[in-house]
């Protein structure tokens, strides 16, 4: 009885999921067609990245690529600082200087941000993808003949540092995770990349990217922090210069379709033997605060989290920031004396 009672439930449901799918895929085509409609925001003439540059910044070729970066001071400890989706080098800049003050701080716009070059044709060599932004941050590295340093990521940032200590550990003393966005980079499923090759999803694509962008991109900065009335001018304004970089949203779709994050990366961490620190604010709104408090316990990393701070602490909270930062360094100090 209850074989036939579940096979006659089974064929009522049965039509009533194909109608619900149906209904969904005409849902979705007419939003998709909807989007298509919709006039492109206007892309404002656009110039090379080096015209943009200011006084301090410098370019250098590394592995073909026009790379922008700052460097301040000399000696030890290096710290080599990776910033997020969406940012560039300019959310290290309050902390680049107290850094450089007993040490090297080197920061660089990561392929599709910032003023780095983005680049439209390659052949084996993806720099948009992930394993391609370990290659050129030990490059970098290799510039300056530097053996081993200190990563501090932020965001999207942290799960590049985290593959670069893990490919390369002799090149890495300690590893500073800030806000990381483990747990949301899962990338695309397989079957979806080549969907968006196709030329009309490209359209769709740069379409919603220039929106986002452009029209949203004031409000996307504000969620990163805790008290956005402190946004500065200036602050709003570096996010909106590359923006008049060329290809800006070519190299940000470009990036988009390559992020090929391991999924298992959080746990391959524990194969680590450097020390690790992980720094939140309380008030996380883009990779939540618990998320990062699970991470530290998940892989036995030191955690700090600081108060009345969002997802970038080193541009809202830096004294804070500094404050956690030269905590956990003094402490490697002392382990190494």
């Amino acid at each position: 009885r209850y074989s036939d009672r579940n096979e006659c439930h089974q064929t009522k449901i049965r039509p009533m999921i194909r109608k619900i799918l149906i209904l969904l895929t005409v849902m979705c085509l007419l939003s998709f067609a909807g989007c298509l409609l919709v006039p492109s925001p206007e892309l404002p003439a656009t110039v090379p990245p080096m015209e943009l540059a200011d006084s301090n910044s410098q370019f250098a070729d590394v592995m073909g690529l026009q790379l922008h970066y700052k460097k301040r001071g000399n000696g030890k400890p290096i710290f080599l600082l990776l910033h997020g989706f969406g940012a560039s080098l300019y959310t290290w800049q309050d902390i680049m200087t107290p850094l450089a003050s007993s040490g090297t701080a080197i920061a660089y716009d990561r392929p599709a941000f910032g003023l780095t070059e983005r680049p439209l044709d390659w052949r084996e060599w993806n720099p948009y993808s992930s394993s391609a932004q370990v290659d050129i941050a030990l490059s970098l590295l290799d510039k300056y003949a530097i053996n081993k340093a200190i990563i501090i990521g932020n965001s999207a940032g942290g799960t590049i540092a985290a593959q670069i200590s893990l490919r390369a550990p002799n090149r890495v003393s300690a590893l500073i995770l800030v806000s990381p966005a483990f747990q949301r980079s899962r990338g695309m499923p397989d079957w979806v990349t080549p969907l968006f090759r196709l030329p009309l999803v490209r359209s769709w694509g740069l379409k919603f990217i220039r929106s986002s962008f452009q029209k949203s991109g004031s409000s996307l900065l504000e969620i990163a922090w805790h008290d956005p009335t402190k946004l500065t001018l200036q602050t709003r304004e570096s996010y909106e210069l590359p923006l008049r970089a060329n290809n800006w949203d070519l190299g940000l779709w470009n990036f988009i379709l390559a992020n090929d994050t391991p999924s298992d990366l959080a746990i391959r961490l524990t194969e680590l033997k450097q020390p690790i620190l992980i720094v939140t604010g309380d008030d996380d709104r883009v990779i939540p605060t618990d998320d990062s408090v699970r991470l530290a316990e998940e892989i036995g990393a030191q955690l700090e989290i600081l108060d009345s701070c969002g997802h970038v602490p080193q541009e809202e909270c830096p004294i804070q920031f500094l404050r956690s930062i030269n905590k956990f360094i003094n402490e490697l100090e002392d382990i190494e004396r």
